[in-house]
C-alpha cells in the first residue's frame, strides 16, 4: 500500500499541488519570522558575536549587555592572573543621548568604548586597523552603515552627543544594536562622554585566551574568588542575551505568540486543502475498500501522501526563504539563521503537514463502498 501513496501523488499532483504549495507557504512565513526574529534579537550579541574575546566578565546577574553595571579594577587583575589569559581589555558600555542636525531631531544611542589598538579584541571582526586609528582623535565616533540616515549624519559630520561635539569619521558593517543606534569611540572619549562615569570603573572586561586553554575553566577559576562581578564565556553571555530578549521582553514573547499562530493557520489551510483531495479520491478508496482493504492501511496511505507533501512543500518553502534572505541581506535587513534552527523549522512544517493528515483522515469514512452503486 505504500507505494500507491507514492504513486497517486505522482499521477494526480495537480490535485495534491494545493496542499504543497499551503505547506510551502507555511513554512516561508516560520523561516522567514524566526530569520528576522533571530537576526533582530540576535543583534543583541552583536558585541559578543564580532569581537574576538573569549571570556567576559561583568556585573553579577547580568542577563545582557543592557543591563551592566560598573565593577571594580580588581576584575581586571583577576583575568590577568589566570594562567590562560593573554590579553585583556576593558569595555565601556551606556546610553547617550544624540542630538543631529534639526531635521533628524534627537535619538537614544548606545556608547562603545573600545581599545584603539590595531589587535584589540571589541569588534575585532568588522573595524579595521585604520577605523581603530582614527578613534584615537579626540571626539570620533564610528556607527553602522545602516544608521547614517536615522542619525541624519554624513561622514565627517558633526553632531553632539550628550552634549559633546563629536564627529563622524567611518562607518561599518555588522556593528547594528538592538532597540538604538550603536556608536563605537575610543575608551577615552566614552569616559568624557559619560556624564555620570565613575572614574576609571567600566562595565566589563573581556579577555583573549592563550592557544589551548578552555574559556569555561578561566570563568570558573574568575568567579572562584570573585567580588562584585561575574565571569562568563562570550558564548554563554550571547545566549543568555539573546534569550532573554526572546523569553523575558514583550518583543520576544510576541514572536513567540506568532510562531504559534503561523503553525494552526498552516495546519488549517493544509488540512483543508488535503481533505479536499482526498475528498476527490473518494472514490478511488471506496474500490480499495471493496476490495478488501481496511481503513487502518487506506489511513496509512493517507498519511504517508501527507508526510510526502510535507517534503516537498519543505523544498519549495526552503528555495523561497532562502531567496528571500538574500534579498533581506541586500537591503540591509537583519535576518540570520542557523542551521538547528533551519533543522526544528523543517520538522514544525512536516509537522504541520503530519497533523493535517491526520485531520484530513476523517474523510475516509466516507469511502463506503455503497458509493460505488450510485
Amino acid at each position: 500500500m505504500i507505494p500507491l501513496a507514492r504513486k497517486t501523488l505522482i499521477h494526480e499532483w495537480r490535485r495534491f499541488l494545493p496542499a504543497m504549495l499551503a505547506v510551502a507557504f507555511s513554512g516561508v512565513l516560520l523561516l522567514m519570522q524566526t530569520a528576522l526574529v533571530f537576526g533582530i534579537l540576535g543583534a543583541t550579541a552583536v558585541y559578543m558575536r564580532e569581537s574576538n574575546a573569549q571570556v567576559w566578565v561583568g556585573y553579577p546577574g547580568t542577563q545582557t549587555i543592557e543591563l551592566g553595571r560598573p565593577i571594580p579594577p580588581t576584575a581586571h587583575t583577576a583575568l590577568l592572573a589566570d594562567p590562560g589569559v593573554a590579553q585583556v581589555e576593558p569595555f565601556a558600555w551606556f546610553n547617550g543621548d544624540w542630538q543631529g542636525p534639526p531635521h533628524a531631531g534627537g535619538v537614544s544611542v548606545f556608547v562603545s568604548g573600545i581599545s584603539t589598538e590595531p589587535d584589540g579584541l571589541m569588534f575585532s571582526k568588522v573595524l579595521t586597523p585604520v577605523q581603530r586609528a582614527l578613534l584615537d582623535q579626540p571626539f570620533t565616533i564610528i556607527v553602522d552603515r545602516t544608521e547614517l540616515s536615522k542619525l541624519g549624519l554624513p561622514i565627517g559630520g558633526r553632531a553632539l552627543l550628550n552634549g559633546q561635539l563629536v564627529k563622524l569619521v567611518g562607518v561599518a558593517t555588522g556593528i547594528s544594536a538592538f532597540g538604538g543606534v550603536n556608536v563605537v569611540a575610543s575608551l577615552a572619549t566614552a569616559r568624557a562622554l559619560d556624564n555620570g562615569s565613575g572614574g576609571d570603573e567600566v562595565e566589563y572586561y573581556v579577555a583573549k585566551l592563550k592557544p589551548g586553554a578552555a574559556a569555561d575553566a578561566v570563568a570558573e577559576n574568575v568567579n572562584r574568588d570573585a567580588r562584585g562581578y561575574t565571569a562568563w564565556t562570550a558564548s554563554s553571555f550571547a545566549r543568555d542575551a539573546v534569550l532573554y530578549w526572546m523569553f523575558q521582553t514583550a518583543a520576544g514573547v510576541s514572536a513567540i505568540f506568532l510562531a504559534a499562530v503561523v503553525f494552526v493557520v498552516g495546519a488549517v489551510i493544509t488540512s483543508q486543502t488535503l481533505m479536499g483531495a482526498i475528498a476527490g479520491s473518494i472514490g478511488e478508496y471506496a474500490t480499495l475498500h471493496a476490495l478488501g482493504v481496511g481503513l487502518r492501511p487506506l489511513r496509512r496511505v493517507v498519511l504517508e501522501q501527507s508526510a510526502w507533501i510535507g517534503a516537498c512543500g519543505l523544498v519549495i518553502g526552503v528555495v523561497i526563504s532562502l531567496g528571500l534572505m538574500v534579498l533581506a541581506r541586500m537591503d540591509g535587513v537583519p535576518a540570520h539563521i542557523n542551521w538547528p534552527v533551519w533543522l526544528i523549522c523543517a520538522a514544525v512544517v512536516i509537522g504541520i503537514a503530519l497533523v493535517s493528515g491526520t485531520a484530513a483522515v476523517r474523510v475516509l469514512r466516507k469511502a463506503n463502498p455503497a458509493l460505488l452503486l450510485r
